[in-house]
């Protein structure tokens, strides 16, 4: 499985959860296989405020899941419609979050927990 966490700035598997998806400076992926690790910076990063392009933002990488603190209802609808699930985080760092991912701790995040309105860079909990 490949995950795709938003992160703040890139300390690989110690890298901090970045509070909203659309927003985030970059995306640390992780294969769960080969426990292989990449980085990418957000290449949609100066979108306009609702108009995310989850794909554009990861650079067109493949993934099976993503992991964040927040994210608006286009980009989830996005990337459920691709088959990919949106898991909201549960711990501050990527490998926390993948231990919990791995444990089947994580909620899954849907439409009803979108993002909206905020123009802070975070996402209150619904």
């Amino acid at each position: 499985m490949k995950v795709c966490f938003a992160v703040e700035k890139d300390e690989g598997i110690d890298s901090a959860v970045y509070g909203h998806f659309g927003t985030a400076p970059a995306f640390v992926m992780i294969d769960t296989e080969t426990d292989g690790l990449a980085t990418v910076g957000n290449k949609d990063l100066n979108h306009v405020h609702g108009g995310c392009n989850p794909f554009q933002a990861i650079g067109g990488q493949a993934i099976d899941a993503v992991v964040v603190g927040g994210i608006g209802g286009g980009a989830i609808s996005g990337l459920n419609a691709r088959g990919i699930k949106v898991y909201r985080s549960g711990a501050e760092t990527v490998k926390q979050n993948m231990d919990l991912l791995k444990e089947g701790k994580l909620p899954l995040l849907t439409m009803q927990h979108a993002c909206g309105g905020h123009t802070d860079g975070s996402c209150g909990h619904h």
